[in-house]
């Protein structure tokens, strides 16, 4: 992902149903892409509000935390019901293309399909349908602009990524990030036993070993991509 020369800070948009799924799920891409130089903003579509443990001011602190340690902008919270965004897709899919309108970035992450929670498989179809409208000239009232992507990140597993970004340098900080999460996990005083209370951090890291392995480096996180895209034979010859 190069930083285009025409944007004095460009902006990249991950977008997430809950808070603790984009480090999860793009934690090391994220702070790859801040040490780039890309303006990271980290967009909640909900505040996690039905979690098992912890509030949702406490996990806005953890997030705000986690976000200042991969070098992203001060996260974003739209509180949109837990559990409740098919009933208000409507409503987000026209926030959010208006959003994208003013923001401008350049690429967008979304969580991928499937996923064993439907709160991450309806935020990817929303991100999706406002990606699409973003371009539409008839559609809303801004002028139309689509981003030059969308991406999808898994939450849960590690999917069948068509591409994959070395988080080698960054695996730490996304150690890091993710342990803010301590409602999460955590298991502590007054806190029940969740499958992210049992070792979680070290599967998803275990997960980006296996894929870096895959793909020739020690940690790697994987996506997969709404447009098709192009390799260049030319660009290895030149190396």
């Amino acid at each position: 992902m190069e930083n285009p020369e025409n944007q004095v800070t460009p902006e990249v948009l991950c977008i997430g149903a809950h808070p603790d799924d984009i480090e999860i799920g793009m934690g090391g891409t994220a702070a790859v892409l801040a040490g780039q130089g890309w303006q990271v903003h980290m967009l909640h579509l909900t505040e996690a509000g039905l979690s098992s443990n912890g509030t949702p001011e406490q996990r806005k602190k953890e997030c705000r935390a986690s976000a200042s340690l991969l070098g992203a902008a001060e996260p974003i919270f739209w509180a949109y019901p837990d559990r409740g965004l098919d009933e208000m897709k409507h409503a987000i899919i026209e926030k959010l293309t208006e959003w994208i309108r003013e923001r401008k970035p350049v690429y967008v992450f979304a969580p991928a399909s499937p996923d064993r929670h439907p709160d991450h498989e309806a935020t990817g179809a929303i991100v999706r349908e406002a990606f699409f409208n973003s371009g539409i000239r008839r559609y809303g009232t801004l002028p139309p602009f689509r981003p030059e992507n969308l991406f999808y990140y898994q939450v849960n597993g590690t999917g069948s990524p068509v591409f994959t970004v070395d988080i080698s340098e960054t695996v730490s900080v996304k150690k890091a990030a993710l342990s803010c999460y301590e409602s999460q996990f955590t298991k502590g005083k007054g806190s029940v036993s969740t499958p992210l209370t049992e070792s979680y951090i070290e599967d998803t890291l275990s997960g980006n070993r296996l894929i870096g392995r895959e793909a020739g480096v020690e940690s790697a996180e994987g996506f997969r991509s709404e447009k098709l895209l192009v390799h260049s034979f030319a660009e290895r010859r030149q190396k």
